[in-house]
């Protein structure tokens, strides 16, 4: 039987018929796109007193060979992995999710030690065993749970659960007086080794908790439990609510500084905005104010114009040179009568007199 990883990572390389809208294929090692269906179980792992095994079948392990090609349906490689699983975390899950895909057809057996096995050899626990069994049991990797499984794989407990392989890391896991409790599993050619992941364990979690202890004392402390529950004494009960209230003090206060540095910001923007159009407001002023005043100004034309106006009226123009003229004869001049004298007459008069004297005729000279 072909391992369906090796198919699927086969029907992963294959590319589409044809070509897409501009001539391109889908490239080696990108997967097409899943249906969305659900992969998760429905329903917790069972425990392995629950289940019924058929001991009328012998019990013949596989090797390494067989389990890598893929064994029928109905006789999946039986491989088992254990641990304590406190503070269930995502390297727990991880690591069952490798021990689940070992082989192409795996049934995952999980054994997780009870509360008195692991504080004798390894120490307390934050989770009690129950709650421990209870997260192993939803973990969607697992097919079966072992509780108050054994500290040491024995070779009776492994033909009990008809166990093909062993899954664990590979650092040795000194305790209980040996070196490697899993020695004599790797002599036996069953083990079958899987990676940690960094950066996450349940001893990290534990120091992040006492590292910060003042913090989440105060944020439980907060959350309405007791300084009994918390076995927290009276003294620094008062001490954390202090803090509670400084720090509440403190949140205050930065609000207000951030909220004081956005009025700001508003502030300037705002006077940026008039500056600008207050310069704009005033380019417009001096050139309405040039195109009026100027020396070149509306007011100018204006008043060249009017000035024209005012000495037209004041002056007319003359006469055209062509225009007929009508010769005038002088009008005869008399004397005032008992009066040798020429009556007062004005500087006008006066030329038109003396230019008149040479055409002065009285009537008795006439005659």
């Amino acid at each position: 039987m072909e391992p369906p990883t090796s198919s699927r990572l086969n029907s992963r390389k294959r590319r589409k018929d044809g070509s897409g809208p501009n001539g391109a294929t889908e490239p080696d090692g990108i997967p097409p796109k899943m249906s969305r269906r659900s992969f998760g179980l429905r329903e917790p792992a069972p425990f392995s007193d629950e289940v019924e095994i058929d001991y009328s079948k012998p019990y013949i392990r596989v090797t390494y060979e067989e389990a890598m090609r893929g064994t029928p349906l109905d006789r999946p490689v039986r491989v088992y992995a254990d641990g304590i699983f406190d503070l269930f975390h995502s390297g727990h899950a991880r690591a069952l999710m490798q021990a689940k895909n070992l082989f192409p057809n795996t049934y995952l057996i999980v054994g997780v030690c009870s509360d008195e096995l692991t504080h004798n050899f390894k120490g307390f626990t934050v989770m009690n065993e129950n709650e421990r069994y209870d997260a192993v049991q939803h973990c969607r990797y697992v097919d079966e749970v072992v509780r108050n499984a054994p500290w040491t794989l024995t070779p009776e407990f492994l033909a009990e659960h008809r166990i093909d392989f062993v899954a664990h890391d590979d650092i040795p896991y000194s305790s209980a007086g040996s070196d490697d409790v899993y020695k004599h599993i790797k002599e036996a050619g069953m083990f079958a080794p899987t990676q940690r992941t960094e950066g996450i364990s349940t001893s990290d979690i534990i120091t992040r908790i006492v590292r910060d202890y003042d913090v989440y004392a105060r944020r439980n402390l907060q959350r309405g439990y007791t300084a009994k529950e918390l076995n927290v004494s009276f003294i620094n009960e008062k001490k954390y609510h202090l803090q509670e209230r400084v720090d509440k003090v403190k949140k205050r206060v930065k609000d207000v500084e951030e909220k004081s540095k956005e009025f700001v910001q508003k502030v300037e923007e705002k006077s940026i905005d008039l500056i600008q159009k207050w310069e704009e407001k005033s380019r417009e002023f001096i050139g309405n104010f040039l195109e009026m005043f100027g020396p070149e100004g509306a007011l100018k034309h204006m008043l060249k114009e009017g000035k024209g106006r005012m000495l037209q009226a004041i002056s007319p123009k003359q006469s055209p040179s062509s225009s007929p003229t009508h010769d005038r004869s002088p009008s005869p001049s008399f004397r005032w009568p008992f009066s040798t004298k020429t009556p007062p007459s004005s500087p006008a008069n006066r030329v038109r007199n003396e230019s008149a004297v040479t055409y002065d005729i009285s009537e008795d000279e006439e005659d």
